[in-house]
């Protein structure tokens, strides 16, 4: 006897999957904003950093907090999908380098002696670089979210040209960015089949065994820093909010919009560093910085929104 389903089943199935969709690029720019805010907060960590803490020690060790935040979760995740992992094995060696050992390792490097906000004036340039990767993919930008991103760039400019300060450590921040732009064009690529937690936890351990070579010569070279509370506290911020909590919320935002669109939040990072910066430091705003900071923000919203 044939099985009559109800309509209203096949009615529900139907408007949920809608509805599903059109929530995605909501969730997307949401979590591309948290990692965006996160990481705003990690290059004052640097700088305040730059004399007690050498940076590729900082470096190594947030990632070691990082691996210990993210194992309950994706550890058992990695190995059961470890033959997946061996089978893409260069696309996840790669993006550790790239992401995890060496975009962290020069951020630091520039902390030496680049002000927090300068580093992060240069990081805004990291979306422009994303969405050539993605153009170089054959992914079709659309006249909007194009002009949305000149409008953002234009903010930064005026940002720069309203008196950032560069200094020796700016090459090492163009360098990082360089890093980061192509971490998120390799996140748009990610094979399907590899669960996302487990990814996560992949490519933290790689990079910390990648940086572990470096990290003893540096000890052996440099010496070891002094856990107290004002290095141990800052470490578990990056290691945990910055790392685990951020590389996960980016992570996922590249998966559900891309890393044009998610680029495109990520130019609010001079925004929130001027705004910590303000609010923990006292800083001063003034009207170019104002006008830079509406310009970005306006920059977002256009580009945020469909693809035209």
């Amino acid at each position: 006897m044939a099985v009559v389903l109800p309509r209203t089943t096949t009615s529900a199935a139907s408007a949920t999957a809608p509805a599903r969709k059109a929530a995605a690029p909501a969730a997307g720019l949401a979590l591309a904003a948290l990692a965006t805010l996160v990481w705003s907060g990690s290059f004052v960590t640097s700088r305040g950093l730059h004399d007690s803490v050498p940076p590729v020690q900082h470096a190594f060790w947030r990632w070691v907090v990082a691996l210990l935040a993210v194992a309950p979760f994706g550890a058992r995740r990695a190995w059961r999908q470890r033959t997946l992992i061996r089978r893409h094995a260069r696309h996840v060696l790669l993006a550790s380098l790239l992401g995890v050992a060496t975009y962290n390792t020069l951020v630091n490097q520039a902390g030496l002696t680049t002000p927090a906000a300068t580093m992060g004036l240069i990081m805004a340039a990291a979306p422009v670089l994303m969405a050539v990767f993605e153009r170089l993919g054959g992914v079709r930008l659309g006249a909007r979210r194009a002009t949305g991103l000149l409008i953002a760039c234009a903010g930064v400019a005026l940002l720069v040209g309203g008196g950032a300060r560069l200094t020796s450590g700016s090459l090492w921040m163009i360098a990082a960015a360089c890093c980061f732009a192509g971490y998120s064009a390799l996140l748009r690529r990610k094979p399907a089949e590899l669960d996302g937690t487990g990814f996560l936890f992949t490519t933290f351990l790689a990079g910390t065994v990648l940086l572990l070579p470096v990290q003893t010569v540096s000890v052996a070279v440099q010496g070891s820093f002094h856990p107290m509370p004002a290095t141990v506290l800052p470490l578990l911020y990056v290691g945990v909010a910055s790392s685990a909590v951020a590389f996960f919320a980016w992570n996922k935002a590249i998966a559900l919009i891309g890393a044009t669109r998610a680029g495109l939040v990520y130019h609010l990072q001079p925004v929130c560093v001027a705004l910590l910066s303000w609010a923990l430091l006292g800083e001063t705003t003034g009207p170019p910085q104002l006008l830079s900071m509406a310009l970005i923000l306006g920059g977002v919203v256009l580009g945020a929104g469909p693809r035209r």
